[in-house]
């Protein structure tokens, strides 16, 4: 008898849930430009070729000083993405003043999530 083993994926569930819940914990970062070194030169058969080990020489620090730096497993951004309540021309985020919602949704067409806690007024047609 010949038995054999494979690598299995998990669940495209389980994938989601693990993604989500780095997301959730992302820490926000700054790179300290002191620690960007140039490379080494090297003796390589291929000069333009940077060593994997050698590609990202930084140390990301955390933005607030009393946090923990990040693990090699943990997500990071390095500034916080633009909100959507208010108008941005530049970025073309429209705001949602004055936009109509749904007072009976709790997904991203409910007036909760959609007036950023403004408040909303509900006419009746």
């Amino acid at each position: 008898t010949v038995k054999t083993c494979w690598m299995r994926l998990p669940s495209f569930r389980s994938v989601g849930d693990s993604l989500k819940d780095r997301f959730d914990g992302a820490s926000r970062v700054m790179l300290s430009n002191a620690e960007l070194e140039p490379t080494v030169a090297r003796n390589d058969p291929i000069p333009h070729r940077v060593p994997r080990r050698d590609r990202y020489r930084f140390q990301l620090r955390p933005h607030n000083p009393d946090h923990k730096s990040p693990g090699a497993k943990d997500l990071v951004y390095l500034e916080s993405s633009p909100g959507f309540c208010e108008k941005n021309p530049r970025l073309g985020i429209p705001g949602t003043h004055g936009r109509t919602c749904n007072d009976t949704s709790i997904g991203v067409d409910g007036c909760d999530l959609m007036c950023c806690g403004r408040g909303y007024r509900t006419e009746t047609m």
